[in-house]
């Protein structure tokens, strides 16, 4: 696929845009890009079982203007637009350190996954958790019979539902530990998370093809980001 070439389209909150489109059509003070899944998007199909939403994706322009401050003499002539170069710079292999500049295009969004694919995820450095729900907290309070992805038997779901009534009926901590530890690792949770464009290539990279099938998911959410068939997956993760 070539630059400024994309199948897919976002809405922005208050305006349709169609992305990617060349930076110098969006105000000088357009910093922020809030996106909405269309509705052809895995987060609004039935039986997902990963969901991502309130999408926002931050400096854009001001990394890629950056990205040029290497070769530049004046920094105040460059600009933010995309070129052939940093698509090269955002390709380069791994650990050769030439896309360091994706660390500033910074991605936020809420992400549902199950407590599986969350003991994985925690792995990454640069997936920074804002905040998200509790199994400590609330694991008394939730209504299980909606909070478990389609793979938990439904005979585990009964007996939690047996010992979430037996806790709230006694208040006994120790048959709130007993709750709390048998818990299925497909019990789905929310969290808000911040990353950035390179950590995403990496999590790309290592994922796209995952045995779980909320990674995969994951991956394809990553592919209609802005810019993102050029910056993330490029020619290095293709036909992998």
């Amino acid at each position: 696929m070539r630059v400024g070439e994309r199948e897919e389209t976002f809405f922005e909150k208050k305006v349709l845009l169609s992305l990617p489109k060349p930076l110098s059509f969006f105000p000088k003070n357009f910093t922020c890009f809030a996106f909405q899944a269309a509705s052809n998007c895995s987060v609004l199909q039935k039986g997902s079982i990963m969901k991502i939403e309130n999408i926002k994706v931050y400096d854009l322009e001001e990394s890629f203007k950056a990205s040029k401050y290497p070769m530049a003499v004046d920094t105040g002539s460059v600009n933010g637009d995309i070129t052939d170069r940093i698509v090269s710079l955002a390709q380069s292999g791994k650990g050769e350190g030439h896309d360091q500049f994706m660390t500033g295009i910074r991605v936020a969004f809420d992400l549902t996954f199950t407590v599986k694919a969350w003991t994985e995820a925690e792995r990454y450095r640069f997936l920074e958790f804002v905040s998200s729900q509790s199994t400590m907290h609330r694991i008394a309070k939730f209504d299980l019979s909606k909070q478990y992805c389609k793979y938990v038997d439904p005979r585990m779901i009964e007996i939690m539902n047996e010992l979430k009534d037996r806790y709230n009926e006694t208040q006994d901590p120790e048959d709130y530990l007993r709750l709390l530890y048998s818990n299925p690792c497909g019990f789905e949770l929310t969290a808000r998370l911040t990353t950035n464009y390179r950590a995403l290539k990496t999590i790309y990279s290592q994922r796209k093809n995952h045995r779980l099938p909320e990674w995969r998911e994951f991956c394809k959410e990553i592919e209609k980001l802005p810019y993102a068939m050029e910056l993330i997956v490029g020619k290095n993760n293709k036909g992998e």
